[in-house]
This record gives structure tokens, C-alpha cells and sequence, in this order.
């Protein structure tokens, strides 16, 4: 690992004026120096299919790159129906697997979560930490960033306007960033 930290952001929502998606690219704008966040793109990742292994779809194997080449992730899980979205599932099964290579296995992982509803996104955050366990990943604790009523917390141009919700960003962000540097201790801050 090099001095810097390369973040690898991945929202569950592919609708183009999604909170969630905002929430990172206001991730990336609150993130201390020495810090590149990139976004994924997981439109074009198909449904998992077993059958495809061991030679994934391109936009799995592409996926699967950024991840290992990424030293942490920063998930942006919307919630429909009181849970995890469909697509955020998706990428991370063909993430797990097999699970004796799976990318995600002692991976540093932050969750964030915008929704319209009082609750954020707490459900299905919670279904992500569970998940995440099982596949090995090291799952940030604390603090937990749920922008509950996101229509009130964005500008028209979808920036992160709630300064409360910034400043709890930029702190998940950075304890991402610092178990990630504690994990790697010839790393320099």
C-alpha cells in the first residue's frame, strides 16, 4: 500500500439523480488529504449466476479489480421495502465469490445511506453489516451515517447541503481511513 488511501465507493441505487450516489461524491469532497475516492459503476453487472463462474461477465471481472485494487470500501445502500437493494446484493454476491478468493474478505467497509423516510436507511445497513461479516469483510462500526428525509438534505444539484450530515461524513471517512492506515502500520498518516 502506498502513503495513499484509495477508496472505492459503490452506491446500491442506479437511478441518475440518486442521494445515494451524491452521498459519495460528498464522501469525496469531505475526505481527508491523501485520500482518492472513486465511484463504481455497477449498471452493466448481471444478474449472479453460478454458471458463469469461474470466468465472470466483463463488467463483473472490472468490478472485482477495483475492488482489490481499492484498500476499503464506502457503500451508499439506499432502502426499498425495508431493506438492501436488489443491485447492492447482486454486486457484492459476485464479490464473495468463491469464497476461499472472495474480494471482500478482510476489506475495510464504511456503510452510508440516504433515504426520503424517517429511518434512513438503518434496515438495510443493518442487513449490509450481516452480510459483510459472513463474506469476512471488516466492517466499520461507528459513527453510523442514516440521512433520513434526503429530499431536505440536498440542494437541487444534489450536494450534501445538511452540514450536520457533512460533518458525520467526513468523520465516518475518516475512521475508515484510519483502520485502514492502523491495518497497515508502515503506511504513513
Amino acid at each position: 500500500m502506498s502513503g495513499r488511501v484509495r477508496l472505492l465507493g459503490i452506491s446500491g441505487s442506479l437511478r441518475a439523480r440518486s442521494y445515494n450516489t451524491a452521498l459519495l461524491h460528498a464522501a469525496r469532497a469531505v475526505a481527508p488529504e491523501g485520500v482518492a475516492l472513486e465511484i463504481a459503476d455497477i449498471g452493466e453487472v448481471p444478474l449472479f449466476n453460478d454458471d458463469l463462474l469461474p470466468d465472470p461477465p466483463g463488467a463483473v471481472a472490472r468490478l472485482r479489480a477495483q475492488v482489490v485494487a481499492a484498500d476499503g470500501l464506502l457503500l451508499a445502500a439506499p432502502e426499498y421495502n425495508g431493506g438492501v437493494t436488489g443491485v447492492l446484493k447482486n454486486a457484492l454476491d459476485w464479490l464473495s465469490v468463491p469464497p476461499t478468493a472472495s474480494a471482500l474478505r478482510r476489506k475495510h467497509v464504511a456503510l452510508v445511506g440516504a433515504s426520503p423516510g424517517m429511518l434512513g436507511t438503518a434496515r438495510a445497513q443493518t442487513q449490509l453489516r450481516a452480510v459483510l461479516t459472513l463474506c469476512g469483510a471488516r466492517v466499520v462500526a461507528a459513527p453510523e451515517v442514516l440521512v433520513a428525509h434526503a429530499h431536505r438534505r440536498f440542494d437541487d444539484d444534489l450536494a450534501l447541503a445538511d452540514e450536520q450530515a457533512r460533518l458525520l461524513l467526513g468523520k465516518l471517512v475518516g475512521r475508515l481511513v484510519r483502520e485502514i492506515r492502523d491495518s497497515h502500520p508502515l503506511v504513513p498518516s
